[in-house]
C-alpha cells in the first residue's frame, strides 16, 4: 500500500487502479502515465527502499562493531570518499582546467566519480584495519580520513565557480530519482552482494556486544570477522552514495528505533527488522518529499532529519530501557 501511495503522488496524481494495471501487464487509462510510471516512479520507489535498507543495516553493523550508539554508516568515511570523488569531478575545473569537468552521461559520470573515492578511502580502512588491533582505533582513523577529504573538499569549493559549488551542492542534498534501469540492476547487484554477507556474522555480532575479549573466548576470529564487516559496510555505504548521494539520519536512528521497538539485541531478530524498518522510512520520507501537483520534490536529506529526529526522540522518551 506505501508503495502504491509512494508511486501515485507527484507531479501528476495517479490512480491506485492504474497503477495496479501498469505493474501487472493490463491497460492503462493513459499512455503518458505507464511511461511515469515505469521510468520514472517504480525505479524511484525501488531506490528507496534499497537505500534505506542498506543504510539501517549498515548502521546497525558499525554500532555493533565500535559498541557506540553515535556510530552509522559513514563514520569510516566512505562516503566522504565518494563526495572527494563527486568533488573533483564537478569542482575540479577550478583547479585542473577542466579535466573534471566533462559532464557527458553525467549521472554515470557521477556514480563512477563517487564509486572511485570511496574505493579509494575503502583501501585506506581495510589497510588500516589490518595493522592495527584496537577496534576504536580504526573507528578514529575512520574520523580522519573524514576529515581529511572535507578539508579537501573545501580547498576545491574555494577555487571553483557559483554555478559549479551550486552543482556539487544539490549532489549532496541526495536524490532517489535519477537511476535507470540499468544502474538499478548494478545497484541491486551490489546491494544483494552485501547483505547475503551479512548472514555470515550474525554470531559474531552477537559475541561483539560484550567486547572482543568474549568473542575470542567463543572462538571468533576477530580480525577476519571485523574485515568482513567493515567490507560489507563498505560496500552499501559506497553504493549508496554513489548512485544516490549522502543521505543522512536513516543508519544512524533506524537501529535504535529498532532496538525500542522490538526491545532485542540478538541480531538474528535486529538485522531482517532494521533492513525492513529503513525501507519503510526512507519510503515514507520519499512520499513526504512528493509535493502533490507540483513539479517540486524537496530534499530527501531534510526530510529524513526533520520528520524523523522528532520520532526517535519521542520513542526514547517513552521507553526508559535501552538496548545497545
Amino acid at each position: 500500500m506505501l508503495l502504491m501511495l509512494n508511486i501515485s503522488i507527484g507531479s501528476v496524481r495517479i490512480p491506485f487502479d492504474d497503477i495496479f494495471a501498469a505493474l501487472t501487464g493490463q491497460e492503462v487509462s493513459k499512455r503518458s502515465w505507464e511511461v511515469i510510471i515505469w521510468n520514472y516512479r517504480l525505479p524511484k520507489a525501488l531506490t528507496a527502499l534499497m537505500v534505506g535498507s542498506g543504510l539501517a543495516v549498515s548502521g546497525l553493523l558499525m554500532q555493533t562493531l565500535f559498541r557506540n550508539p553515535l556510530a552509522g554508516p559513514f563514520v569510516l568515511g566512505i562516503s566522504s570518499g565518494a563526495s572527494l570523488g563527486v568533488a573533483l569531478f564537478i569542482l575540479g575545473s577550478g583547479l585542473f582546467g577542466g579535466l573534471f569537468s566533462t559532464h557527458i552521461f553525467q549521472n554515470s559520470s557521477l556514480a563512477m566519480a563517487a564509486s572511485a573515492g570511496s574505493f579509494l578511502v575503502l583501501s585506506g580502512v581495510i589497510l588500516a584495519a589490518n595493522r592495527v588491533r584496537n577496534t576504536m582505533s580504526i573507528l578514529i582513523i575512520g574520523l580522519m580520513f573524514g576529515s581529511l577529504t572535507s578539508s579537501i573538499i573545501s580547498i576545491l569549493t574555494y577555487f571553483s565557480e557559483a554555478t559549479e559549488i551550486q552543482q556539487y551542492q544539490f549532489w549532496s542534498f541526495g536524490s532517489l530519482g535519477n537511476l535507470s534501469w540499468k544502474e538499478l540492476g548494478v545497484f541491486f547487484g551490489i546491494y544483494s552482494l552485501a547483505m547475503i554477507g551479512t548472514f555470515s556474522v550474525i554470531k559474531p555480532l552477537n559475541s561483539f556486544l560484550l567486547g572482543e575479549y568474549y568473542a575470542k573466548s567463543l572462538g571468533i576470529n576477530i580480525k577476519k570477522s571485523r574485515n568482513i564487516i567493515l567490507l560489507i559496510t563498505s560496500l552499501l555505504t559506497g553504493v549508496i552514495t554513489a548512485f544516490a548521494g549522502p543521505i543522512a539520519f536513516v543508519g544512524l536512528a533506524v537501529p535504535h528505533i529498532a532496538k525500542l521497538l522490538f526491545t532485542s539485541s540478538n541480531h538474528k531478530v535486529l538485522l531482517p527488522a532494521v533492513s525492513i524498518l529503513g525501507a519503510l522510512v526512507l519510503l515514507i520520507c520519499d512520499t513526504i518529499a512528493q509535493l502533490p501537483n507540483s513539479a517540486f520534490v524537496l530534499p530527501i536529506n531534510a526530510i529524513t532529519s526533520l520528520f524523523g529526529a522528532p520520532v526517535v526522540i519521542w520513542l526514547l522518551l517513552r521507553k526508559k530501557k535501552m538496548y545497545v
